[in-house]
């Protein structure tokens, strides 16, 4: 195995591992502070993609593209919450289910009715394309190093946000006990308007980012709500700590799986027998590093009772 090809797609892991806590910890956050399951929460990964792309494609700005893809999730995410979740914070998780899950549809459709059914893309600017020399001579692409430099920034500051400020207070009580908080006068509907606001800028900013990788496409928000869930489940549900610890181990078991797995079972099998059962294992990893964490912890690595 080359130091360098292991490098490189520690890398690739680390970078699949940043959007994946984008994801995930707006969802934790919705799931913790409302106790909502909230399936629609790809939906808003896409119309970020979607509305980076376009003003992308009528302005060439990329930065303006960013900022259109956390505003458009944003303001998606708050007319969800005020039309349709607020109406299920009483309500047993299948209705919220059913209903989240709906909006998945209403999301699909109305953006193919907007945009049609091919995919639309969205190009690395200039000063973001190329490769990288990193230590050892390893030439890697500049915009996935500067994804995951970003989205370990964007950590960093939702730690301090939810640690060391007012509103950070208020969300962590509601998560502990949201009958007080309101009790004490904090304006609990304001309060979950904003959490899902910010749960969905941040999904929506994933999407635009992965969208100068892969293509913007309806439906490319579920695939990765299934890894958003895995990474809750694995670190613990409620817990920012626990999305970014599980998302990294998410993104680098699926990506170091992919890679080496077939090899791997090169050394002991036919090339063709090796390749088969490798990329089925590395589909499964995910999945296996999570019955092993929750054989052993069951709440997550990080949930509380």
């Amino acid at each position: 195995m080359s130091t360098l090809l292991l490098i490189e797609q520690v890398l690739n892991g680390l970078q699949l591992g940043v959007m994946l806590f984008l994801m995930a910890a707006g969802l934790t956050l919705i799931f913790g502070v409302m106790g909502l399951i909230n399936l629609a929460h790809g939906s808003l990964y896409m119309v970020g993609a979607f509305a980076a792309a376009a003003v992308a494609a009528a302005t060439g700005s990329f930065l303006l593209a960013l900022a259109a893809s956390l505003a458009a999730a944003a303001a998606a995410g708050a007319v969800i919450e005020l039309g349709v979740i607020r109406r299920l914070y009483d309500r047993d998780h299948l209705d919220q289910v059913l209903a989240t899950f709906a909006l998945i549809l209403v999301f699909s459709e109305g953006t193919r009715w907007i945009f049609g059914s091919f995919p639309l893309f969205l190009e690395v600017p200039d000063y973001l394309s190329g490769p990288v020399t990193l230590f050892g001579g390893i030439q890697y692409p500049l915009y996935r190093l500067v994804i995951i430099l970003a989205g370990l920034g964007i950590a960093a500051g939702l730690f301090l946000l939810i640690g060391r400020t007012r509103i950070g207070i208020q969300i962590r009580a509601g998560e502990a006990d949201r009958e007080m908080i309101a009790a004490l006068g904090i304006d609990i509907t304001r309060l979950y308007t904003l959490v899902f606001a910010l749960g969905a800028a941040l999904a929506g900013l994933a999407g635009a980012l992965v969208g100068a990788i892969q293509s913007v496409q309806v439906g490319m928000g579920e695939p990765v709500l299934i890894l958003a869930f895995v990474v809750i489940v694995i670190g613990g549900i409620g817990s920012v700590k626990g999305a970014l610890v599980g998302a990294l181990l998410v993104g680098l078991t699926d990506t170091l799986g992919r890679s080496f797995l077939p090899g791997l079972f090169g050394l002991i099998m036919e090339p063709a027998a090796a390749t088969t059962v490798g990329s089925a294992l590395a589909s499964m990893a995910i999945y296996i590093l999570m019955a092993g964490v929750l054989l052993f912890r069951p709440r997550g690595l990080f949930g509380v009772a």
